[in-house]
């Protein structure tokens, strides 16, 4: 555990100020599911691409929508929930309402599934495949206050690039 702790250490020891260029981004997710056909791939590529680019994080993946409730995808980071309930949490409220999330401070975000402690700050995106939900992209930082309205937005046309797989390779 102390290697792992050690690790996360480095990685977050980024400054956050560093800028993040989420065209150039959403452009390399593409470039790797080129010719990929199983989502799984491609969805366990983008978790380790945002989570080993973006600064300041301790996890990033996705809960995929099945059987009415969340159910965890691929993920970079440490041991997550595995179910999550429409309209719990972070995750299940922003699926729930089909909105971006962006929570400054989860430790005073009503009904917060504390599925990582040290997770201080998070921002959830869902996700569509043919007009329906299909899951959510979650990001935790151990910072508070972490993400801005530039990785909002960053990441919502991350997430775009990602629903955009669908329709070339999946349909």
């Amino acid at each position: 555990m102390a290697e792992i702790e050690k690790r996360d250490a480095l990685r977050n020891d980024v400054k956050q100020e560093e800028s993040v260029d989420y065209r150039l981004l959403a452009e390399q997710m593409k470039a790797l599911a080129e010719d990929v056909d199983w989502e799984i791939s491609n969805l366990s590529n983008a978790s380790a691409l945002l989570y080993q680019t973006l600064p300041n994080l301790n996890w990033a993946g996705f809960y995929l929508y099945r059987n009415g409730r969340l159910e965890l995808g691929p993920f970079q980071g440490r041991t997550a929930c595995t179910v999550i309930s429409m309209g719990k949490g972070v995750c299940g409220t922003a699926a729930a309402s089909d909105r971006t999330l962006v929570v400054p401070d989860v430790h005073r975000f009503s009904g917060h599934i504390a599925c990582d402690s040290a997770s201080n700050s998070e921002i959830v995106i869902p996700i569509h495949r043919d007009g329906k939900l299909y899951g959510v992209l979650d990001i935790d930082s151990p910072a508070f206050d972490r993400f801005s309205e530039e990785d909002k937005a960053g990441l919502e046309e991350f997430v775009g690039a990602v629903e955009g797989l669908w329709t070339a390779a999946y349909s």
